[in-house]
């Protein structure tokens, strides 16, 4: 159905930053009205009562693994993409990390192809930074941008050569693509929790924070020389978001983006020993995490996202320094997002929205869209009240890794609306 009319919502302006009670008209994937009291079409318009909910843009992840091609058990371009909706993402991001990496403009088709057929949530790839994401030798940038690549990565690996680093930046710049690091010096890096007091408790190598900090010092000095857009992959540290500060204030074109792990929990939940409590970057200490929450308040955070990773069970059932990092959250990050900031009185629900939508478009170059008249509907309803228990064993993944299991949140998408069309109803 095409036509429908959305009547007793509240609006989100993730501009403005206020809410606004309005109806919204949708007919042939377009919002051709908006304002108060719109009265039904009639004909085959579906009327949806959206008394005590949110209609927001389209919520956006730009930091999800979907697996395909290579671990398709795991997860697959249209699991992910179903996966997506159940959350109220209409666009996703999808890392390049699969077997065979994302580094040409074939897989980057591909990727289309399978979302294509999928009909689910739009996926957008993220190419490759260097060939097999081995850190040598670059990437084809110009047939990926042809393919359809929104952004370039070698996410689960940073780029460790300056020189490397330094020529993705100058070759990427024509393109106007934003380069996306996942910011871990690798000569510091080979443990599997924080390094602090609790990975000495434990018993289990660390990763010092002082991993990320120095990757983000030295990229951030080559983009003060070259030039380009960076963004810093899944912050975790204090320092980190300190010279991400700094950057923008020069007027740097940097940007970076957080979990909801890794404001929700600390490096002392992994004393279970529980692998879904791995990932890469690690859970911090509580003083990284303030810092996240403080980057977060006064905008050197630009969006959030999941980090979505799906493993299978006999991979994450094992000892912890042999199983694999990350964890998947798709389905239940806005809950999570809003026990965090919202629930916590640290950011309004429309705040919080704007780094949900504009946020993540900015740093991949895609337009913003908002709930306004002739722009397209991509559209997510939100409860704010709603209380609800999260039950991976209902997940539209094909995963179950995820540490959140039966924990309880409130708000929560009920509908997921893509190109005028309903595409998730809960």
């Amino acid at each position: 159905m095409t036509n429908i009319l959305i009547q007793n919502g509240q609006v989100v302006d993730t501009v403005s930053l206020k809410l606004k009670k309005a109806d919204v008209r949708v007919r042939d994937e377009k919002i051709v009205e908006v304002g108060p009291k719109l009265k039904p079409g009639g004909g085959d318009e579906r009327v949806v009562d959206a008394k005590g909910l949110l209609v927001s843009p389209g919520l956006v992840d730009i930091h999800v693994h979907l697996r395909e091609p290579g671990d398709e058990d795991e997860e697959t371009v249209a699991s992910g993409a179903a996966a997506a909706l159940a959350g109220g993402f209409t666009d996703i991001a999808c890392m390049p990390n699969t077997t065979p990496a994302l580094d040409n403009e074939a897989a980057i088709e591909f990727v289309f192809r399978q979302a294509f057929r999928a009909k689910a949530a739009r996926v957008w790839p993220v190419g490759a930074i260097t060939k097999e994401r081995a850190g040598k030798e670059l990437a084809e940038y110009a047939q990926m941008v042809r393919g359809g690549a929104v952004a370039f990565s070698d996410d689960g690996a940073g780029i460790a050569s300056a020189g490397v680093m330094a020529k993705a930046l100058k070759y990427m710049q024509p393109f106007e693509r934003t380069l996306i690091q996942h910011c871990e010096e690798p000569t510091l890096a080979g443990g599997v929790m924080h390094g602090g007091f609790h990975s000495t408790r434990l018993g289990l190598p660390g990763v010092p924070a002082l991993a990320e900090e120095l990757m983000i010092r030295r990229d951030i000095a080559l983009v003060r020389s070259i030039g380009g857009r960076y963004h810093v992959a899944h912050i975790s540290t204090k320092v980190g978001v300190e010279r991400v500060r700094e950057a923008k204030k020069e007027g740097l074109h940097v940007t970076t983006e957080v979990c909801p792990h890794h404001l929700l929990l600390t490096d002392e939940a992994v004393s279970t020993y529980d692998t879904n409590y791995k990932m890469s970057p690690p859970l911090r200490s509580p003083e990284h995490v303030a810092a996240l929450f403080a980057g977060l308040k006064d905008g050197t955070i630009d969006c959030l996202v999941t980090d979505h990773a799906p493993h299978r069970p006999e991979e994450k059932e094992v000892e912890f320094l042999n199983a694999p990092f990350g964890i998947i959250g798709l389905e239940c990050s806005l809950g999570l997002f809003a026990k965090a900031l919202v629930h916590s009185g640290r950011l309004s629900w429309p705040a919080m929205l704007a780094k949900m939508t504009d946020g993540p478009r900015d740093v991949i170059g895609r337009p913003r869209v908002a709930v306004a008249v002739g722009q397209n509907a991509d559209l997510t309803l939100i409860d704010p009240a709603r209380e609800w228990t999260v039950d991976v064993s209902t997940f539209r993944s094909k995963s179950r890794n995820c540490p959140y299991d039966g924990w309880q949140l409130k708000g929560r998408p009920v509908m997921t609306i893509l190109e005028g069309k309903i595409k998730f109803e809960l």
